[in-house]
């Protein structure tokens, strides 16, 4: 009776063993699983320097293993924001909005996770001596369970370095970027970014508004009141429509009046809200010269996977031609 007590004892004992032993290769096995796919990762982001490519990139990425809807960027000390949304029609419009939100709250803590509107959300800030950066992830339905965390967080120690590396790269070039007088973008900029994302537009198939701005009376401004004036004036409007924007949309001073507009995920009937926004607000100005009053004129086309770069350009001169020519201070259409 002794012996078959201690027998059986022994094999549960064995037993005991074996299952331990199984767990810890199951943890071990999981956790190089792991290794290899941010190892992975590490060999993507390399050489990249462009925040919007890194973002996308970390997006392709991360959708072999966990499913989301978006990845939104926030740096609030350059008040820089991309987002990378994978969402159509009317859901990517409110994964956009819900992201726009979440990024520009300023008292968010790091890991932090939230729900709205059946989205769920899922944050990591990167805080150093002189910056702050945001990474928001969103994901419809149902939650991020905790393998998905665990990965999450683990390439996010991969991402870190990249992205500081991309904001220091840009830090680098930013003078010769922004515009003197308005602290906007320059042409510079826009020759860069437009390609890649007229590319995203077709790649993805996501609407693509331009809009092309120039201002009423404002060389009666320069006349009458003096360039000095005159450049009060155009560092007041560009101001003025900055705040009107998303941080996503790329507002570009051309040169003298004249600038550009670059609205992604934006279709013409969004576009026409925000630019009749933009005329009302430097029409709220006030600026009057003689016996004129400073407007601006809009012409808006939408971008169509048959125009060359060129064309979408010169048709959106076209159309901003029209509105002059109707009136001035208003927005025409294509």
């Amino acid at each position: 009776m002794e012996n078959t007590e201690y027998t059986t004892s022994s094999a549960a004992r064995s037993n005991n063993k074996m299952e331990q032993l199984l767990a810890e290769l199951s943890h071990y096995r999981r956790q190089s699983e792991r290794l290899q796919k941010v190892n992975a990762l590490h060999q993507r982001l390399a050489g990249i320097l462009d925040l919007s490519t890194m973002i996308e990139t970390y997006s392709i990425w991360l959708a072999e293993h966990v499913s989301h809807e978006l990845i939104g960027y926030h740096n609030q000390n350059q008040q820089r924001m991309h987002m990378f949304c994978s969402s159509h029609g009317p859901e990517r419009r409110l994964v956009i909005d819900i992201a726009d939100k979440v990024l520009q709250v300023t008292d968010n803590h790091s890991l932090e996770t939230g729900k709205a509107e059946n989205i769920f959300s899922y944050q990591w800030n990167f805080e150093s001596k002189d910056e702050q950066t945001r990474l928001l992830l969103l994901k419809k339905d149902c939650p991020f369970d905790d393998s998905d965390i665990t990965l999450i967080n683990e390439s996010m120690f991969v991402l870190a370095e990249p992205l500081r590396r991309a904001i220091a790269y840009e830090e680098v070039f930013e003078q010769a970027r922004k515009d003197i007088l308005t602290g906007l973008p320059n042409r510079f900029v826009f020759e860069e970014r437009i390609d890649s994302i007229i590319e995203q537009a077709r790649r993805h198939d996501h609407p693509l508004t331009l809009a092309a701005l120039d201002l009423d009376h404002f060389k009666e401004v320069n006349d009458i009141m003096g360039h000095l004036m005159g450049d009060e004036v155009l560092k007041k409007v560009a101001a003025t429509m900055q705040k009107e924007i998303r941080l996503t949309d790329l507002l570009v001073r051309m040169g003298g009046d004249e600038f550009l507009l670059v609205l992604p995920d934006t279709d013409m009937k969004s576009a026409c809200k925000l630019n009749e926004r933009l005329c009302r607000a430097v029409d709220e100005l006030n600026v009057q010269s003689g016996n004129t009053k400073l407007g601006i004129s809009i012409g808006l086309v939408q971008w169509q996977p048959e125009m060359t770069k060129n064309q979408w350009l010169e048709q959106a001169d076209d159309i901003l031609y029209q509105a002059k020519k109707n009136g001035r201070a208003r927005v025409a259409v294509n």
